[in-house]
């Protein structure tokens, strides 16, 4: 099962590597990653998404509270959870097929960032399973790139992983 893992860090070099290291260590697999800034420019929210059972998730939680950096750990239950995915995707079009394409990145409420003579490069923001329908819908016109971000999460609600 999947589990995403929010956690706040100090917004130091190093951080990163400390995390990915004790995922490495326990043979354990990060599906997604992803590290930003939150509004203290100090802080840092990784969003780590990692396909195991709930005894894995519980000694990961534990392993990452023991570390110097990191403020706060929280698994939020996918049910709870607001979440997104940030994709760009390149394919290949003709004159004939460029409408089709246009049509089903509007469906997807997808955009066009780019075009040119004989591609298309589509931009959508969704969840992750919607990025992976659109994936499939561009199959026929030749995929030449895809970029994905990860997931970024939030919780829904009023609840908030605070400091």
């Amino acid at each position: 099962m999947k589990h995403t893992i929010s956690v706040l860090v100090e917004n130091r070099a190093g951080v990163l590597s400390h995390i990915s290291g004790l995922f490495s260590r326990r043979g354990f697999n990060i599906d997604s990653l992803a590290v930003g800034e939150t509004e203290d420019r100090d802080v840092s929210r990784m969003t780590i998404v990692a396909d195991g059972d709930d005894y894995m998730v519980e000694q990961i939680e534990k392993q990452l509270n023991k570390m110097i950096d990191v403020i706060k750990v929280r698994t939020v239950a996918n049910e709870d959870l607001i979440r997104r995915e940030l994709m760009l995707i390149k394919v290949s079009c003709t004159a004939k097929n460029r409408g089709e394409i246009t049509d089903v990145a509007k469906i997807m409420n997808a955009k066009i960032v780019d075009i040119t003579k004989d591609t298309l490069t589509i931009e959508i923001a969704d969840r992750p399973n919607r990025l992976d329908l659109l994936i499939e819908l561009m199959r026929p016109y030749h995929i030449q790139e895809v970029s994905r971000t990860g997931t970024i999460a939030l919780q829904r609600g009023s609840s908030i992983i605070g400091k």
